[in-house]
């Protein structure tokens, strides 16, 4: 008979063995350094990846369509298949958040941005081909690469006054506040002529059983936050699921698309299927200079640079925005606001438009939905491996995934966006010159549904107080490029009709 006692170095072995890989672990990512454990890195990941799970089926949404219809459809009337994309977006989204991990150490998730991928099937691929129109993607990173490389984006992103930078962050916050309410129907279009541009729910109530479970989602996770709950936002996300799965089951509401009450997105059924293997022919499907050889008789070189210049603004200050803002939010920021080793980060998040223009799933950037995570104790880039192993799970299990409803992961968003209001407290707006800067881009962000906006209103309008009480001297002179460039970037429409016409 086996003694007992003849295991416990084997035990003991285990056990030191388990040791050695979690030290290994926190040595690389400094988990302990920056007040996390493993547990609540996986917890913040998985946070992570159900708030920004949305992406594989809305990108495919912005920028596919279905082969014979002109919805989506390029120049030429081709369009890429919706199955297709959403393998790609989870394939992109996942190698960039693991890569941006890795190397930058952050828990700031990638994924295809909505902004340019609205911009690409609104604007850009009309014009043009889409493997064109992911040219043009591939070669915006490679631009951006080049900027991280020679300091010019690390210089732009420490030029950026204090006060600036919180406002930013603040700003994201209104911003990501707002999303949840649209995503989750809480606010509306009304269709009436004369109408108001924006609505309470339905008519201007909460009429539909979605936006209820919404209202008690937001509600649940504030109260788990205000009790200090563990998990507690990864905790109201599973319980709204369940509660919409049952909700579903008994009222058969379906998707909100078929009529009025139904679910925004997800409509949170149990799948007939689990997963099947992922369609990655868009892989390398595309045409790097095809927007620059007048092969399309309404795009000129001039007409591809000014695309070209959009994407590159858009993509770079959406990035250092929210980078910005979830550096702040996770206290990695120093006193000043700026993230340490921030050069590396801002390289392999412009690498994210060349992976993600080369598998055409639109422009990988790290996306503002991350503060979940870091709002659940996220503080390093292992963080960014659970969100990234899930991403790519995410290729063959996308119908399991699909059980999630927006309208219970859009609470998320609403809490989080409260948490980051928090910043304006470093704002001191007895000082005009301050406040007005600060104000503009805390609002710009959620009113024009784009961060890239508030960040320049903030800009030119700091340049232009500044100069006007005497201190353009003392204001550094990347902000005056960066004002200019913003100018060009509002001014885009008219420049790209007078090249045109």
């Amino acid at each position: 008979m086996t003694d007992p006692a003849d295991n416990e170095p084997q035990e003991a072995n285990g056990t030191d063995t388990a040791k050695t890989s979690q030290s290994v672990l926190d040595r690389y990512f400094k988990i302990r350094e920056r007040g996390s454990t493993v547990a609540r890195e996986v917890r913040g990941g998985l946070v992570t990846f159900f708030t920004m799970a949305y992406i594989v089926v809305l990108t495919p949404i912005i920028i596919g369509g279905v082969p014979g219809k002109p919805i989506n459809a390029d120049s030429l009337g081709n369009v890429l298949p919706m199955l297709q994309v959403a393998a790609v977006v989870a394939l992109a989204a996942g190698v960039m958040s693991i890569v941006f991990g890795l190397v930058a150490n952050y828990p700031f998730g990638l994924a295809a941005g909505i902004g340019i991928s609205s911009l690409l099937a609104v604007t850009i691929a009309p014009q043009m081909s889409w493997p064109a129109a992911m040219g043009l993607v591939v070669i915006d990173g490679v631009i951006i690469v080049l900027l991280g490389l020679t300091g010019v984006r690390t210089a732009v992103f420490n030029a950026v006054p204090a006060e600036l930078k919180s406002a930013i962050a603040a700003g994201i916050g209104a911003f990501i506040a707002f999303i949840g309410f649209i995503n989750a129907g809480f606010v509306t279009r009304p269709e009436a002529a004369g109408a108001p541009p924006v609505q309470l729910g339905h008519d201007g109530s909460i009429g539909t059983v979605p936006t209820v479970v919404f209202v008690v989602g937001v509600l649940l996770m504030a109260v788990l936050v205000v009790r200090k709950v563990p998990g507690g936002l990864l905790l109201g996300i599973i319980v709204m699921t369940v509660v919409s799965i049952i909700v579903e089951a008994v009222m058969h509401l379906g998707p909100a698309s078929e009529g009025h009450g139904g679910w925004a997105m997800n409509v949170p059924k149990l799948p007939s299927g689990i997963g099947g293997l992922p369609d990655l022919s868009l892989v390398g499907d595309v045409d790097l200079f095809g927007a620059f050889t007048g092969q399309f008789d309404d795009v000129s070189v001039l007409i591809a640079c000014v695309f070209l210049f959009t994407l590159l603004l858009s993509n770079f200050f959406d990035a250092m925005g929210t980078m910005t803002g979830l550096g702040k939010e996770g206290g990695l920021a120093d006193k000043d606001g700026n993230l340490p080793g921030i050069g590396r980060a801002l390289m392999i998040e412009g690498t994210g438009a060349i992976v993600g223009g080369a598998s055409s799933a639109s422009s990988n950037t790290v996306l503002v939905e991350s503060s979940a995570g870091i709002a659940e104790g996220a503080r390093t880039g292992f963080a960014n491996i659970v969100t990234g192993v899930l991403f790519l799970a995410a290729m063959f299990f996308t119908p399991l995934y699909s059980v999630v409803p927006m309208e219970a992961v859009a609470p998320v968003l609403v809490v989080v966006g409260a948490m980051m209001m928090g910043q304006i407290r470093d704002i001191d707006f007895t000082r005009f010159e301050l406040a007005l800067p600060a104000f503009l881009t805390i609002v710009t962000m959620p009113f024009t549904y784009s961060i890239a906006n508030g960040i320049g209103v903030g800009f030119i309008s700091w340049v232009v107080l500044g100069a006007a009480r005497g201190q353009w001297r003392r204001m550094h002179p990347l902000l005056y490029v960066v004002a200019v460039l913003f100018l060009l970037y509002f001014a885009r429409g008219p420049i790209s009709d007078l090249i045109s016409g």
